[in-house]
């Protein structure tokens, strides 16, 4: 992987769904060859995201959490507040990543921020994401355009999982879910939101290889 890139990270708080995802179409279709990569680490509301293969039989019952057909991959899937997620907005050619390649490491990030507190999990061949046991734990969805990344990964910390019985998760029927919580107990949710990104975030930076340097904001500009 190439160096002497940089790198910005937003912590943008709880956003709507539709507003952050049009806000990364833009920022990937406008990016030059020098655009600094960004991360984007937010929550969102009660939504449920049906990508471009997306099945309506997999909607089973979305009462009245908004449905939003988007440009990702994958099946359906279901985002609220308690859950992280992780944006990748990378110049994958400039870091020299396969998609393959970009799919494992993120993966792989997950796999070793469960194992710090003390989750064994593991991924599934021909299914992205990042299970425990027979339960899905972590999402993943991208889209390669011009040469670089956006969407990217979703990881169930402290959140209500009910609606994801209103789905076939990721167009597995029955799919189990389950989450951080489940096994870290005794933590304020907010709490653990924090250690967990905290987590993330540093078995994800060194797996996108080296940054000339990185900037953390708080606000999304």
């Amino acid at each position: 992987m190439t160096t002497n890139r940089p790198l910005i990270i937003r912590r943008m708080g709880l956003r709507d769904y539709e507003p952050v995802w049009r806000a990364m179409q833009t920022f990937t279709n406008e990016r030059q060859h020098d655009t600094p990569d960004e991360l984007w680490v937010l929550s969102h509301p009660p939504v449920f995201t049906q990508g471009q293969a997306g099945k309506p039989e997999h909607l089973l019952a979305p009462g009245n959490i908004p449905v939003i057909q988007i440009d990702r991959g994958g099946q359906v899937t279901y985002h609220g507040p308690g859950q992280l997620v992780v944006y990748l907005l990378i110049d994958v050619r400039r870091a020299n990543l396969g998609v393959r390649e970009l799919v494992s490491l993120i993966e792989q990030a997950i796999i070793d921020t469960l194992s710090s507190v003390r989750i064994d999990a593991t991924t599934r061949a021909g299914a992205p994401g990042v299970y425990v046991g027979e339960a899905k734990i972590a999402a993943l969805g991208l889209r390669i355009r011009r040469g670089c990344s956006y969407h990217g990964l979703s990881l169930n910390v402290a959140m209500d999982t009910e609606p994801f019985a209103r789905i076939n998760p990721c167009g597995y029927q029955g799919l189990a879910v389950t989450q951080v919580a489940d096994f870290v107990k005794d933590t304020d949710g907010s709490e653990l939101m924090v250690t967990i990104e905290k987590l993330l975030l540093q078995q994800l930076l060194p797996q996108l290889g080296q940054y000339s340097w990185i900037d953390v904001r708080q606000e999304f500009e």
